[in-house]
């Protein structure tokens, strides 16, 4: 039996090193959409956050996803996100 070696990612959020499965993707589309990936399956280049809310405010406050991503992100998007967490939990 062969152990699998399982994927890790950085929260933006934090900075924690967690497993992918623990964390929620945030995905910017070739169109240059901004969404959460609950699925993980959407195409676009990724960067990863915690699933509670403080991680996504503190990325927030500090601009990571938009260093991420390179690009201005609109406070409506990340209103929306906010609230997609917070019906997930």
């Amino acid at each position: 039996m062969q152990n699998r070696k399982i994927p890790v990612r950085m929260c933006t959020g934090c900075g924690e090193q967690k497993p992918k499965k623990e964390l929620v993707r945030v995905v910017k589309s070739p169109e240059g959409e901004i969404s959460l990936d609950l699925t993980g399956k959407k195409s676009g280049r990724g960067a990863y956050v915690c699933r509670n809310v403080d991680c996504l405010k503190k990325a927030r406050k500090a601009r990571r996803l938009e260093r991420a991503f390179s690009c201005q992100i609109p406070e409506e998007v990340y209103d929306r996100m906010e609230e997609e967490m917070q019906k997930g939990e």
